[in-house]
């Protein structure tokens, strides 16, 4: 995705962008609730979260610092509103959505249950990621570390985003976190449900269809 510079940012898209963000906040709640693991770098903010003793809140800000300052460094044309509302509220809107998710209905008692989290987190999560992309604002600063290889050396995008995505989870796995079969199933699940959500869904929605990059 790159960030549009023929048009100016509306309305509707700085509220689908919120409001995917939020969504993809759902989502990843969603995963969480599975027990079955969730994408890399949230798994990885987890254990960091708990490694810590912080909330999962400041921990996601904490290590978004670190990886904007890269992108403020080598992509700052990826950089807008979304890069922001991302990178400083994801981490508060996943607890706010998995704190009442988890007492309301408790750890899920068998695998055909967590599959089902499995399931609704990848759609929710789809949903929201295709909302976000589509309203080209702004790359989240993880988001960002692949397309920066990919700028910055001679792989393919997909090559650098399994690089990072399998970077953080074999991280998260060292330092004891749950990196299961949702961890498996976000890297191959998400990006044709995101795909299928954006003509279906964000494109219709936000009347608006970034620029490829």
């Amino acid at each position: 995705m790159s960030i549009s510079t023929t048009q100016k940012p509306t309305t509707r898209r700085i509220v689908g962008m919120v409001v995917g963000i939020v969504i993809i906040g759902l989502g990843i709640a969603l995963f969480k609730q599975s027990h079955l693991g969730n994408d890399s770098i949230s798994a990885l903010n987890m254990r960091l979260a708990e490694l810590l003793g912080i909330s999962l809140g400041v921990q996601n800000v904490a290590t978004n610092i670190l990886f904007f300052a890269l992108e403020f460094w080598f992509g700052r044309k990826y950089i807008g509103l979304g890069t922001f509302v991302n990178g400083i509220g994801m981490g508060f809107i996943i607890t706010f959505f998995y704190d009442p998710i988890a007492a309301a209905f408790g750890p899920a008692a068998s695998l055909p249950e967590q599959l089902v989290w499995v399931v609704l987190a990848v759609l929710v999560t789809a949903l929201g990621a295709s909302l976000y992309q589509t309203a080209d604002l702004g790359i989240a600063p993880y988001d960002y570390l692949s397309l920066g290889l990919r700028d910055y050396t001679h792989f393919q995008y997909f090559g650098c985003r399994v690089f990072t995505d399998a970077f953080c989870a074999l991280l998260c796995w060292l330092l004891g976190g749950l990196v299961g079969l949702g961890t498996l199933i976000c890297a191959f699940c998400l990006g044709p449900f995101i795909q299928f959500f954006n003509g279906l869904v964000s494109e219709r929605v936000l009347q608006y269809k970034p620029e490829k990059a």
